[in-house]
C-alpha cells in the first residue's frame, strides 16, 4: 500500500510522542539510542557515521525514501529481522503517513 497524504502537525505530535526518546532529527541532534535521523529520507540504511547498528540494518540495503518509512514504520522487526529498534511500530496508517510527512519535512530544512 502507497504512503497516503499526511499530515505534518500531527506526525510532530506523534513524532515527539513516541520517537524522540531515542531519536533526533534536528540537523546537530546527533544519535541517542537510535541513529539521528536528520537528512534520513535518500540515506542508506545502516549508514549514520559513529552509530553501531545491527548487521541486519546494515545488510538490508534499503534506501530511506517516504514509501519505505511508511512500511518500515508499521512493524520495524519484521521490515527488517534482527533490527534492535524496540519499537513495536506504528499500527494505524494515517498515524504512520503523519510521521512519515514530519519525517519528510524536517529533513529537508
Amino acid at each position: 500500500m502507497s504512503c497516503p497524504p499526511g499530515n505534518y502537525e500531527k506526525g510532530a505530535k506523534l513524532f515527539k510522542a513516541r520517537c524522540t526518546q531515542c531519536h533526533t532529527i534536528d540537523k546537530d541532534g546527533g544519535s541517542k539510542t537510535g541513529p539521528a535521523l536528520y537528512g534520513v529520507i535518500g540515506r542508506q540504511s545502516g549508514s549514520v557515521p559513529g552509530y553501531s547498528y545491527t548487521a541486519a540494518n546494515k545488510n538490508a540495503g534499503i534506501v530511506w525514501e517516504r514509501q519505505t518509512l511508511y512500511e518500515y514504520l508499521e512493524n520495524p522487526k519484521k521490515y527488517i529481522p534482527k533490527t534492535k529498534m524496540a519499537f513495536a511500530g506504528f499500527k494505524k496508517k494515517q498515524d504512520r503517513a503523519d510521521v512519515v510527512e514530519f519525517m519528510v519535512q524536517e529533513c529537508s530544512k
